[in-house]
């Protein structure tokens, strides 16, 4: 048998410093929470808020196994590229009741589909690009916004999942076409109104000037092609007439050789 001897310690198993570190920093991940914000973490999911906190700019620090979070009712004034990256479990973002102006392409680049909600409402968006939106599977809240109604939009919106909820609160501040203005945008389009017509309708006229401006433009080298030969030829002409034509020309007597014979 192996006896233990009075020289003999107890066996402790120490892990490695990299691996105790890695494991430190995994749980403040989970724990961390942006500065004046307010984070609970119930049944596993992680709410972040944040709201009516004067924010200027997205917190930098948000834990990324946040589930909601909550950026109404601040200061943001854009949506600046890659403002959520690395928040792959988010499902509800608000950004309600802010002065957003501009969304950058990229800007929720990096939210995954699980994104079910998308609040915009109450801010200052009068357009949408194309690309910041088209991805998101969520349904977008896009009320009361001063929006400027033309074709680019219409488009935009065509390719979205709106909140039934809140659609009928879209509203034409501008337009290119003035009876939309200060109406609803799903009225406008309910009544037959495309603004992509009017636009197709523009192009097409632009594009018939210049036609018509390069059809002139040859029409009148023509003309003056024409007219330029015309007037050569009548030099030529007049050329001619002035050579002496000799005797034979004007009827003159045969030759001297003929007469003596």
């Amino acid at each position: 048998m192996l006896q233990m001897g009075a020289d003999l310690c107890p066996l402790v198993l120490v892990p490695p410093r990299g691996t105790f570190f890695l494991f430190l920093l995994y749980l403040s991940l989970g724990t961390s929470c942006p500065q004046n914000c307010q984070c609970s973490d119930g049944s596993g999911l992680m709410t972040v808020h944040c709201s009516s906190k004067n924010l200027k700019e997205i917190p930098g620090d948000i834990p990324k196994n946040t589930v909601f979070l909550k950026l109404n009712a601040n200061q943001l004034t854009q949506i600046p590229s890659h403002a959520f990256s690395g928040l792959t479990l988010l499902q509800e973002l608000d950004l309600s009741q802010n002065t957003i102006e501009k969304l950058d392409v990229a800007a929720f680049q990096g939210l995954s589909s699980g994104l079910r909600l998308l609040d915009l409402s109450h801010n200052h968006l009068q357009s949408l690009p194309k690309e910041a939106l088209v991805k998101l599977k969520a349904k977008i809240r896009l009320a009361h916004n001063p929006w400027h109604c033309e074709c680019a939009l219409q488009e935009v919106l065509w390719e979205l999942k709106l909140d039934p909820v809140s659609i009928n609160e879209m509203a034409c501040q501008t337009s290119v076409r003035e009876e939309a203005i200060g109406k609803p945008l799903v009225q406008v389009l309910d009544s037959g109104a495309n603004f992509c017509s009017s636009h197709h309708k523009t192009t097409d006229i632009a594009m018939f000037i210049t036609m018509f401006g390069w059809f002139a433009m040859v029409i009148t080298y023509i003309i003056h092609y024409v007219r330029q030969n015309q007037e050569d030829a009548r030099k030529h002409l007049e050329y001619l007439k002035n050579i002496d034509p000799g005797p034979l020309a004007m009827g003159g007597a045969p030759s001297t050789a003929l007469e003596l014979e």
